[in-house]
């Protein structure tokens, strides 16, 4: 296995040894530069609390259920309305304080009876726009503590305002304006992306 050069003798064997050996510290050390280099340019918790889009599987959704998530450190809401909620909306029309959201509380797209893309997904965001508190969904219409009258929607129960089911602010309670819904697209019929819109742009 050893062979002359100039007269020393070389063990190959620990050549080639050394040689691999070097070759794999080699190997590490470069994924130990290239991961963080990656991990990098995927967008930060922090870059994600300013803004960066969030992507939303609605299709776990159920009927009448909402669902929580979490876009620029605010809570926003996906809620699958049933067709008894959507025929409810326009009867709410008389109560509210703006019913045809005349305030630029929505994108263009959603300045519509349902403020929404699709009639039956309503994306807001669930912050009261009196002082800030996060209203409770209060789906069921003539709730015993808010009355028989109740339509069903959001209850901010800091001050008492309340939304109907299309975000929409009523008369007579502390909150000015509509609950603000965010730019969003649809993805796919199972997925869409808030903090993003082709249609705003």
């Amino acid at each position: 296995m050893s062979q002359e050069a100039d007269g020393h003798k070389v063990d190959t064997r620990k050549r080639k040894f050394l040689i691999a050996a070097t070759s794999a510290v080699g190997g590490v050390a470069m994924v130990g530069v290239a991961v963080p280099l990656v991990m990098s340019m995927l967008p930060s918790a922090r870059a994600k609390a300013a803004g960066a889009p969030v992507e939303v599987d609605i299709s776990k959704i159920e009927p009448g259920m909402l669902l929580t998530v979490e876009w620029r450190g605010k809570p926003v809401w996906v809620v699958n309305r049933t067709k008894e909620m959507l025929d409810q909306l326009p009867k709410n029309d008389p109560l509210l304080a703006d019913p045809d959201s005349d305030m630029p509380q929505q994108p263009a797209y959603c300045k519509n009876a349902t403020r929404s893309i699709k009639p039956e997904y309503l994306i807001a965001v669930g912050i009261c726009t009196h002082l800030g508190c996060s209203p409770t969904y209060r789906k069921e219409v003539g709730a015993a503590d808010l009355g028989a009258d109740w339509p069903g929607g959001f209850f901010c129960p800091c001050h008492g305002s309340r939304f109907d089911l299309a975000a929409r602010v009523f008369k007579g309670v502390p909150a000015p304006t509509n609950l603000v819904v965010p730019p969003h697209q649809y993805l796919s019929a199972a997925k869409i992306q808030i903090g993003v819109d082709t249609k705003g742009a």
